[in-house]
């Protein structure tokens, strides 16, 4: 007996990933959605798009203060589940030409508004290279429907990217990990395998839609965000804020495997799209790119680290192979 994984109803974002903060790189197709602004002019907040320079990544936020405090709330994923007494890691990438002219405030607000836990984080800066920012705050009560505000103070300009919240007790402890009692739940079951990504997901609504496992490895900040297939499935139940961030990516998918002693079972792209869909095909002659994408992540599991994708493996924190095996299974 084996478990299948795909994200579906927030099953990822929202849920086994233990992001707490919607939209954290203001890369939805509406930039600021998952966000409300308090506080500002015209103009004193803006989205810049830097696709130029860094496609993964393109968009940050850019905020322009005179004095007079800027808010930055994010809602969650249908609210954030706050406990109480229990640590909450705030992380942010900021970068501010002059050092110390602003700061931030960080709250986590319970579900009438009312404060619960709060810290500050001071930003060096001082220069016009991005910098990361970390602090942690606690929670003085525990709110199923709490939401995260950030306070800008000061006077000049901060550009903010990745803005991220994770409670501290996530599986094995791992910082921007995964929810310790979801995967408690799955290895609990003692499944044989674990497939994963899923079946749909992996084909896409067409094929620039579908799931590419290059991209949802490395630095979190250089995984590309995509539209998740159930944001427009069905008309009828719309979900416009339902995207893929790949913080739960192949790396941490096999590791999952591993953690609970399940054997991976990936599904790669087979150069055919979701027949409902699009029924889009690739032709036979132009499979080359998709016969190396398996290849490669054969290397990836599996490859010495001597190997161009094993070494990608070991500089994420895993020398040792994932120890895939060829067990026959085909869909």
């Amino acid at each position: 007996m084996g478990c299948f994984f795909e994200d579906i109803n927030l099953g990822a974002d929202g849920g086994i990933y233990a992001e707490l903060v919607k939209n954290r790189s203001f890369e939805f197709n509406k930039p600021l959605m998952g966000w409300t602004v308090k506080g500002a002019k015209e103009g004193d907040v803006l989205v810049v798009n830097r696709k130029g320079l860094d496609a993964a990544n393109p968009r940050y936020l850019h905020a322009s203060l005179s004095g007079t405090p800027v808010g930055l709330l994010n809602e969650g994923f249908r609210a954030m589940g706050f406990k109480q007494g229990l640590r909450y890691d705030f992380s942010v990438m900021y970068r501010q030409p002059v050092a110390g002219v602003c700061g931030c405030i960080v709250q986590l607000l319970g579900a009438g508004g009312d404060v619960i836990g709060d810290t500050v984080l001071v930003a060096a800066g001082g220069d016009t290279a991005w910098h990361k920012g970390r602090v942690s705050l606690h929670s003085s009560q525990t709110d199923a429907k709490g939401k995260m505000m950030v306070w800008l103070e000061g006077s000049g300009v901060i550009d903010l990217d990745m803005v991220s919240l994770f409670p501290s007790d996530t599986w094995k402890n791992r910082p921007g990990g995964l929810r310790a009692d979801m995967v408690q739940k799955l290895a609990d079951l003692k499944p044989g395998f674990i497939r994963f990504p899923g079946g749909c997901i992996v084909e896409g609504m067409d094929l620039s839609n579908r799931y590419q496992w290059k991209k949802t490895i490395g630095p979190i900040e250089d995984r590309q965000l995509i539209i998740n297939r159930w944001n427009v499935e069905f008309p009828h139940r719309a979900t416009p804020d339902y995207f893929q961030t790949f913080g739960l990516g192949f790396f941490e998918y096999f590791q999952l495997a591993e953690d609970i002693g399940a054997q991976p079972l990936p599904i790669l792209n087979c150069g055919m799209a979701c027949q409902f869909n699009s029924a889009e095909l690739v032709q036979l002659d132009q499979l080359g790119p998709y016969i190396q994408d398996a290849l490669d992540l054969v290397e990836f599991a599996n490859g010495d680290t001597t190997t161009k994708w094993g070494r990608v493996r070991a500089s994420m924190g895993h020398p040792a192979p994932f120890g895939l095996k060829d067990d026959g299974y085909r869909e």
